[in-house]
């Protein structure tokens, strides 16, 4: 009995310092395109919010959605991201694609930029274009 009492203090303990009480921020769109085409039941979609912000590095990701696609465009997407990592000075932006069975089919081709100031229009509107 006192080693079942130990165990679940222990894992209780774990639990609250995995939790640091992170403050955190969403980011709500949707994803569009102007084709008149039906995606496969095979495509998925892919948001990212990155730190665009230094030219001659990959932008870093704050945050991401990946998974399978229900339904037709509009496709909704929902991000989390900790506004701690956002910095002064820096550029964000939001990136998506829409792919199926490893062949790329939309990518966003202009830069969607947010300033993550609370101002940003919520929903976002993401226009992609075929990869083609």
């Amino acid at each position: 009995m006192k080693k079942l009492t130990l165990v679940l203090f222990s894992a209780l303990l774990g639990a609250c310092s995995t939790f640091d009480g992170a403050p955190e921020a969403n980011l709500d769109g949707e994803v569009f395109y102007l084709q008149r085409m039906a995606l496969p039941p095979t495509a998925t979609l892919s948001v990212s919010l990155q730190d665009i912000s230094l030219a001659d590095a990959p932008a870093q990701v704050l945050a991401s959605q990946n998974g399978p696609i229900k339904g037709q465009v509009p496709l909704p997407f929902h991000l989390k991201y900790d506004p701690r990592h956002i910095q002064p000075g820096h550029r964000y932006a939001v990136s998506a694609r829409i792919e199926a069975d490893g062949q790329l089919l939309f990518i966003t081709t202009e830069q969607h930029t947010v300033h993550l100031d609370g101002k940003d229009p919520q929903p976002l509107r993401i226009r992609l274009n075929p990869a083609r």
